[in-house]
């Protein structure tokens, strides 16, 4: 079965390696952990966003830097970026103290393209009889509509593997399989710590 696995970064990354030793994720070895034999993986589609320099962490675009050079190692890996938006808006307190003001203004930054970018790319995909089973890494909700397009009326197979601890209970609902992702998974999918490509050899970044 022709499978091709759609991966919302962000949520992957929230959801399940967030303060955890198991960044340095191979995505593809991660989708077969979770799959049976008779599927061949034949691409990976990732969306994320590069990262920006923070004040406390102003390594961190370095870090994604190297990462995403990890999986390019892929063969059949294709990386969708997105981007920031980050303003300042005022918002309400929780509980604000007598004669405090009701709000307070606070830097909001927001990814942006990453869930729009993976739906589109899923359903062009589908479209265009690239697949016969699409399996959707992320827990996110707003892709109940292009999951029920896909398996509904154009009748091929959609997996969800759900990175979020809770359940997202409309996409269990419609999807004709679903799972969270294994933690041991996670932990036996890592890439080597020292990989190879055509500009040299690089290593996982040690904080990472």
């Amino acid at each position: 079965m022709r499978t091709i696995a759609y991966v919302d970064g962000f949520n992957l990354y929230f959801g399940a390696l967030r303060r955890t030793p198991h960044r340095w994720l191979n995505l593809q070895r991660l989708v077969e952990l979770h799959l049976k034999p008779h599927h061949q993986i034949v691409g990976i589609k990732y969306f994320t966003a590069k990262l920006n320099p923070r004040p406390n962490d102003p390594d961190a675009p370095a870090r994604q830097a190297t990462y995403l050079r990890a999986l390019a190692t892929l063969p059949n890996l294709e990386i969708t970026l997105g981007h920031f938006l980050t303003k300042n808006v005022r918002m309400l307190l929780a509980n604000p103290a007598p004669g405090q003001s009701p709000t307070v203004e606070v830097v909001k930054t927001e990814e942006k393209g990453s869930d729009v970018n993976l739906a589109v790319q899923l359903l062009h995909d589908a479209h265009l009889n690239r697949f016969d089973c699409a399996v959707i890494v992320s827990g996110d909700s707003d892709l109940l509509m292009p999951v029920k397009i896909i398996r509904n009326e154009l009748h091929k197979v959609v997996g969800v593997l759900n990175p979020q601890v809770h359940p997202c209970t409309v996409l269990k609902a419609n999807a004709t399989f679903y799972k969270h992702l294994r933690p041991n998974f996670v932990a036996a999918a890592q890439f080597p710590q020292t990989l190879t490509d055509a500009h040299g050899t690089f290593t996982r970044p040690p904080t990472w």
